[in-house]
């Protein structure tokens, strides 16, 4: 049962019978009647006469389904979902209050908007509104609506830029035109792509149209009248993803980036403040015109600006020093007129101050005033005599008036506190003044007495000088006159004569010591190579002692070679070793040996360790075990066997 349409007395979803409208005047010739699908059918035969005034009748061969034309009310409705006026098979119309302008009955909602004729396709409808779907007669084929009490069709997750659409559960008998004819109702359609196997794909011009086109999800096509399983299916339309369809939405979001970039870049440009004027270059033209400027109350800010500008380009020489400096002092005359006038600002603030103030207490005065009105109005002499409303309207005013008053008079004492506190910084700064005034006056005072203090020093630094230079003078003449000059001379050439000789002397004792350390070096060279040789001696006769031991154990000639443990590390190595061995009865390679001493000590060498052991060869004996590819070199520890050898 559909919502939104009046109950038929037949269901069409499952009515297998051709439905055949003729307009040729003849009689109604129904034949079945199949009710609600589940119920056993019952025939019933009905013949009308023909109309008397021969109007055109609604005739249905021997094979299509019955209307109980005796129930109007069911004749009306199916009429009226046609897009038909209702009326009767004679002619006459069924319901008089049948508006034809609104193409609908009196209390029957309206037909759905994609019937034949109408070429509209509904609006998207809200998610919480339920949808009526009514039945779609096309040129070719009938469409079914589903039934309402089933969910709603499963659909995939819309791709972006969706334009494709996939229709599946096409009839076999089905062609492109009757598609096209079907969901041409939902928009404009640039291509259709049909499979062999009942589904095709349909693209349409814009993206709304895909949701115009899944409206007709779930319904049942029927081809023409035929009853035949090939001239039927239920319509699936689900989204489908193209490749074209997402080019074009990759390029629509580029074109809105690029409009959102411009847009953005043109609200910039508004909002950015506008760049300065450019400021001229110097010439004695321009500076005479920036003076005259700088003179100008109204144009001096510019003026300063520019003259900040030329001195920061560096345009200051020595022949534009001169105006330069003309120009500074112009800009330095202006400083007296901006302290006059903020003291006059100051002036006025503090007179609009004081005027404040004193309106402000003007109208404290009155509200209290007011106020005491209020209070003396409330005493029982003449409270007594108000009615309650004029007693309640008194304390109401009065609450208002006091809230207010004390609203204004927090506000005056915060004036005053403010005052105050400016009068105790003003005393506070005054202070520190005073201080710094007195501070620097020291300062200065004692930067004066250091500058004296160093001329004073000077001077006399000066007079020294000059003293000895008097003196040296004063040497010069003495001895100029002093008869004893070709002595001094004299003495003079003989402590020359005597130091050469001195240094002649310090020389030769020089050149011994070279020939003296020369010699020393050739020694040292022939020590070396003495020694040289008695190492290759001693390293010989080592080689051949060792020999000797392997060839033969006697104790006498292994006790020429010496003690085979030199430092107690070794000592100390020979006994973990031993304890090692101990435990492995049957031998360890070097390297496992070499790995326990590793977690030790991890500057202990392998090949220390080895020649320790070969040294010791009545303590550790090497023996090789194994069997081709597996043999292998193991130590195993005999001390016990050599304590008795030795």
């Amino acid at each position: 049962m559909f919502l939104g349409l009046n109950q038929l007395p037949f269901d069409p979803a499952n009515n297998n019978e051709p439905l055949q409208f003729g307009s040729a005047s003849g009689p109604l010739v129904p034949e079945g009647l199949i009710e609600n699908g589940g119920e056993s059918s019952k025939k019933r035969k009905r013949t009308n006469a023909p109309s008397a005034d021969n109007t055109r009748t609604l005739n249905v061969d021997s094979a299509a389904m019955t209307l109980p034309v005796s129930d109007p009310t069911a004749w009306a409705t199916a009429m009226n979902n046609l897009g038909m006026a209702p009326l009767g098979i004679a002619g006459q119309p069924i319901l008089p209050e049948f508006d034809p302008a609104l193409g609908m009955m009196t209390g029957i909602p309206p037909i759905t908007p994609m019937m034949p004729g109408l070429g509209i396709v509904p609006p998207p409808i809200p998610p919480d509104m339920p949808v009526v779907k009514e039945i779609i007669h096309c040129k070719s084929c009938t469409l079914f609506p589903p039934n309402p009490n089933l969910p709603p069709p499963a659909t995939r997750e819309r791709p972006p830029g969706c334009k494709t659409v996939f229709v599946g559960g096409l009839p076999e008998n089905g062609t492109e035109q009757i598609i096209v004819e079907v969901f041409e109702q939902c928009g404009e359609i640039i291509a259709i792509r049909k499979s062999k196997k009942n589904f095709c794909h349909i693209r349409f011009a814009e993206e709304y149209m895909v949701d115009k086109a899944l409206y007709l999800s779930g319904y049942r096509i029927r081809l023409g009248s035929s009853t035949d399983k090939k001239d039927t299916g239920r319509l699936h339309v689900d989204f489908a993803q193209a490749r074209d369809d997402l080019y074009e939405w990759e390029c629509k979001q580029r074109m809105l980036a690029r409009e959102e970039r411009h847009r953005r870049r043109m609200e910039e440009e508004r909002m950015r403040p506008p760049s300065p004027p450019p400021v001229v270059h110097y010439s004695d033209h321009e500076c005479s015109i920036v003076a005259e400027k700088l003179k100008d109350d109204s144009k001096f800010s510019e003026a300063v600006q520019t003259l900040l500008t030329w001195i920061e380009r560096g345009e200051v020489n020595r022949r534009s020093a001169n105006h330069f400096y003309s120009m500074i002092q112009s800009a330095n005359s202006h400083v007296r007129r901006l302290v006059n006038e903020k003291a006059a600002h100051e002036k006025e603030m503090e007179e609009a101050k004081e005027k404040f103030k004193q309106a402000l207490s003007g109208i404290l005065i009155q509200f209290e005033q007011i106020v005491a009105v209020y209070h003396s109005a409330s005493k029982q002499k003449a409270w007594d005599h108000f009615t309650k409303a004029q007693r309640k309207n008194i304390s109401v005013w009065c609450k208002q008036a006091e809230e207010i008053r004390n609203i204004h008079n927090d506000e005056l004492m915060g004036i005053r506190r403010e005052e105050e506190m400016e009068m105790s910084d003003d005393e506070i700064e005054e202070t520190t003044e005073t201080k710094e005034t007195e501070e620097s006056a020291l300062v200065s005072q004692a930067e004066a007495l250091k500058e004296e203090n160093d001329s004073l020093r000077w001077q006399l630094d000066a007079y020294r000088n000059e003293v000895e230079l008097l003196k040296q003078e004063q040497g010069k003449a003495h001895r100029e006159d002093d008869p004893n000059k070709e002595q001094q001379l004299k003495l003079l050439q003989q402590a020359l004569q005597g130091m050469q000789q001195h240094l002649l002397k310090v020389q030769e004792e020089y050149k011994k010591k070279e020939a003296e350390l020369d010699r020393i070096k050739d020694d040292k060279l022939q020590v070396e190579k003495l020694l040289e040789n008695l190492h290759e001696k001693q390293e010989n006769c080592t080689s051949r002692l060792c020999a000797s031991s392997q060839e033969s154990d006697h104790p006498l000639e292994k006790a020429i070679i010496g003690n085979p443990v030199k430092s107690e590390r070794e000592a100390l190595l020979v006994g973990i070793i031993s304890t090692f061995l101990h435990v492995h009865p049957f031998g360890a390679s070097i390297e496992y040996i070499c790995s326990y001493l590793n977690r030790l000590d991890n500057k202990i060498c392998t090949s220390d360790v080895e020649s320790l052991m070969s040294r010791l060869q009545h303590t550790f004996r090497q023996e090789m075990t194994g069997v081709g590819a597996s043999l292998e070199k193991r130590w195993k520890f005999c001390g016990f066997e050599g304590l008795k050898l030795t």
